[in-house]
């Protein structure tokens, strides 16, 4: 099997060392990659640092038509990356193709963002003896970017950094999931095709040493980071003094009043715990019902479940398919046994096959049991009662995480409550804390992260703003 090469700048490049990228559901090899070195990665990162000028200085329409073209790019291409991505992270095909239409969207966006950077004119006469002063603020681009890439959104969620960092003017150097390269790399394809200056963009597949000695590299303006807590904590310490944005974990949380539709809840919830096997930061994890539409909610909810079509990911049918790998299944699966030997119930699935995982829901789970206070990151959601209101927000609050929440009641008053109360970067009202549109400010606070993705706020973050002081002396205040 001929390894794949990475892209720096124009250039495939090739090396001695290579990783297996494995199919997730068979066990069987997807690829070989070649993986970039410590001196690969320094002529990545030097080759984003010669594009910044040439970057800087093209005009919007120009990126606008670059992101134009990648999208349509896409759009040709779009089956053969669905099939990449379920290739090599098992997600379902019907997901995948989703998926690589939402990146569409994300460049797409980008293109249009790309001509409208904002700037204002600021009136600096506020007090005697500046009558002539005006100043002017313009978005600037911040410089070279990593962007650190997780294996589950392997196309749209570099799309979310790709996307923004072109569309204002950076070069980005893409470092990929170690599972998940293929997509990455296909892209590269893509967007060499789109006419941007060279050292624009990169795909470094490298090791979490070479990762590191990247994210640390001064050269590098801002780092933005998706992946685990443990590890974007960890490399924001390490930056200094660094811009850094991090996308993190997550425990979402569900809270279903009375007067909610629970067909509907039930529904959502289903989707928002099962779908991609429960592997996104935002999937459905607590579902908090209160104890006046508990009885009617739950077998409603197990409906749903046992209905989930379970299995290969390259079947349009198939909802829920393997984890990433079965390690990962392992751990879902001992952290099952562990909560039901400490007291939860176990109301379906549970078992384990190979990286497999049965859609599965605990009941009367305590706080502090791992199902619930940790990132599952797996087919796994658990049910509580509660009596009133405040108590389910309260709950929802006690957690190291904060990203999205979700709260089914038609009480507008209650709807509001949430907003202010809940701890958290979105709520979502009668909907799942797992929806997202590409365009909407997303990120979450505490363990969840810092910054906001999302194609306009991602670019504040990509930016910085510049001010012109113009001192009009000759003709007076405008």
């Amino acid at each position: 099997m001929m390894a794949r090469p990475f892209l720096i700048g124009q250039q495939w490049r090739s090396s001695a060392v290579t990783a297996s990228v494995r199919n997730p559901y068979t066990g069987g090899p997807a690829a070989e990659v070649c993986l970039a070195g410590k001196a690969e990665a320094d002529e990545a990162i030097g080759a984003a640092t010669a594009a910044c000028a040439s970057m800087r200085r093209l005009p919007s329409h120009a990126r606008a038509g670059a992101l134009d073209k990648i999208a349509d790019g896409l759009g040709v291409r779009r089956e053969e990356f669905a099939r990449t991505i379920t290739a090599e992270a098992g997600k379902p095909i019907a997901d995948a193709r989703r998926e690589v239409a939402r990146a569409i969207q994300t460049f797409a966006i980008a293109a249009e963002e790309a001509k409208r950077l904002p700037g204002d004119v600021l009136p600096l006469d506020l007090t005697p003896g500046t009558d002539s002063y005006l100043g002017i603020t313009r978005r600037v681009p911040i410089g070279p970017i990593l962007g650190i890439c997780p294996f589950n959104f392997p196309l749209n969620l570099v799309a979310h950094k790709v996307a923004p960092a072109l569309a204002c003017g950076n070069p980005i150097v893409v470092k990929p999931a170690p599972q998940t390269p293929l997509t990455s790399l296909l892209l590269g394809e893509v967007i060499l095709e789109a006419g941007l200056p060279a050292g624009a963009f990169s795909v470094v597949p490298c090791d979490n040493a070479v990762a590191e000695q990247m994210a640390m590299d001064p050269r590098v303006k801002l780092l933005s980071f998706t992946g685990s807590a443990a590890v974007g904590w960890m490399l924001k310490a390490k930056c200094g003094t660094k811009k850094v944005v991090l996308e993190l974990g997550g425990n979402a949380g569900v809270i279903i009043e009375p007067d909610a539709d629970l067909e509907v809840a039930a529904q959502r919830c289903a989707t928002g715990g099962f779908a991609y096997a429960g592997q996104t930061c935002i999937s459905v994890q607590r579902i908090l019902v209160h104890e006046a539409a508990y009885e009617r909610f739950v077998p409603v909810l197990l409906a749903r479940v046992a209905a989930l079509a379970v299995g290969d990911p390259s079947d349009d049918a198939t909802v829920l398919g393997p984890l990433i790998d079965e390690t990962a299944a392992r751990r879902v699966e001992a952290w099952v046994a562990e909560a039901v030997a400490q007291g939860a119930m176990l109301l379906a699935g549970g078992r384990r096959t190979g990286a497999l995982v049965e859609a599965t829901v605990l009941a009367d789970v305590a706080p502090d049991m791992k199902v619930s206070c940790r990132e599952v990151f797996g087919p796994v959601v658990t049910l509580s009662r509660y009596k009133r209101f405040e108590d389910a927000l309260e709950t929802l609050n006690d957690s190291e995480f904060g990203l999205q929440a979700g709260v089914f009641t038609r009480d507008v008053d209650r709807i509001f409550r949430a907003y202010r109360d809940l701890d958290v970067g979105a709520v979502l009202a009668n909907e799942i804390p797992t929806f997202r549109a590409d365009h909407m400010p997303y990120g979450g606070v505490k363990a969840s992260g810092l910054g906001r993705e999302g194609v306009r706020y991602a670019i504040e973050d990509m930016t910085e703003l510049k001010l012109l002081v113009l001192n009009l002396k000759d003709s007076g205040p405008i």
